[in-house]
């Protein structure tokens, strides 16, 4: 194993180093899972998320693909329907637009229609960077619509190792979403023993006052703004949702009845988004206990510009995440 491509003992990994170290982990044990995608053999993918693997496990386990979502995604699904675990890496999650058919009426409805297992991971980035348009789009409300699958989204190194491990051990298909401007954050992580269930939230920040529900970068975004309000003598309790589905309502629910004024973040458009899922159905579920409306925070409803300070602008911000704690604080 070559060291400049795997994490040096006792170095604390980037969140790119952690899903290396799951997949490795999963790739030694299940000979039938496969890496396939673009430019991940030599560059080890777009945001070295692979970086090594195919030196270590051979080029026949990393494969680049020609650019082809639809037809990476159509042989990763034929691949697992006959034993084998693929990875089918789409770099950036706008490019699942061109497998929909693929993901969507296919793998996602093969075990409705015939019982039979698809055990296939989809990963890609996700979220607002500085991409343009057409790499930064939030396309997490539309995967956890759709029945039959799966979806992670973590926020840390250690959960993307360990939301990994729980995907490539998961006889169905999972959307594995990873935010772009997270790539090279550091933190902590376990050993190859270590799984995170889907379907768990974490408790990120204890707080005494009101609760923020997030995922993704929004995490980082709403942890910081829970520190600055802090300052301001507003304790605030933050909390990592890590899969959209399956999604921890018990988790959802007991904040709501713990702290009756919710924050609930994330960096889509507003409009038909999980926050909107989140405020309808933990409203639905415990009004009693609400002391005012569950407040939602998110994107503007319009294409992501290429302009850094204008894509900055458009999505939730420190300043807008504590003027919404502070709106619910009022009730």
């Amino acid at each position: 194993m070559s060291t400049d491509t795997t994490v040096k003992a006792n170095a604390t990994p980037t969140y790119s180093e952690a899903f290396q170290s799951g997949v490795r982990e999963e790739m030694t044990r299940n000979k039938g899972i496969f890496i396939l995608g673009t430019d991940l053999q030599e560059r080890g993918g777009h945001f070295a998320q692979v970086k090594g693997i195919a030196q270590e496990f051979g080029f026949d386990r990393v494969k680049d693909s020609p650019i082809s979502e639809a037809a990476m995604v159509a042989a990763g699904m034929g691949a697992a329907m006959y034993g084998c675990h693929p990875i089918i890496d789409l770099n950036f999650i706008d490019f699942s637009l061109g497998a929909m058919d693929e993901i969507i009426n296919q793998a996602a409805k093969i075990r409705f229609m015939f019982n039979k297992p698809v055990p296939l991971v989809i990963r890609a980035t996700s979220g607002v960077a500085l991409g343009g348009a057409h790499h930064c789009n939030s396309l997490e409300s539309f995967f956890a619509h759709t029945a039959g699958l799966s979806l992670a989204v973590p926020s840390t190194p250690m959960d993307v190792k360990g939301l990994i491990k729980t995907a490539l051990r998961n006889e169905d298909p999972v959307i594995f979403l990873m935010h772009k401007k997270l790539s090279g954050i550091r933190g902590e992580i376990k050993g190859d023993d270590y799984f995170v269930p889907f379907g768990k939230a974490v408790t990120i920040k204890p707080g005494k006052d009101a609760v923020i529900i997030s995922y993704g970068y929004s995490v980082v975004t709403a942890n910081k703004a829970a520190q600055a309000l802090e300052a301001e003598g507003i304790s605030v309790e933050v909390i990592d949702l890590r899969t959209l589905f399956p999604l921890d309502t018990d988790a959802i629910n007991a904040a709501v009845k713990k702290f009756g004024r919710v924050v609930v973040v994330d960096e889509a458009p507003l409009f038909g988004s999980i926050t909107a899922e989140i405020a309808a159905t933990a409203t639905e579920a415990n009004f009693g206990s609400l002391k005012g409306p569950i407040v939602r925070v998110g994107a503007i409803r319009a294409p992501l510009s290429a302009n850094p300070a204008m894509a900055e602008a458009a999505i939730p911000s420190v300043e807008s995440i504590s003027a919404a704690v502070k709106k619910v604080m009022k009730y």
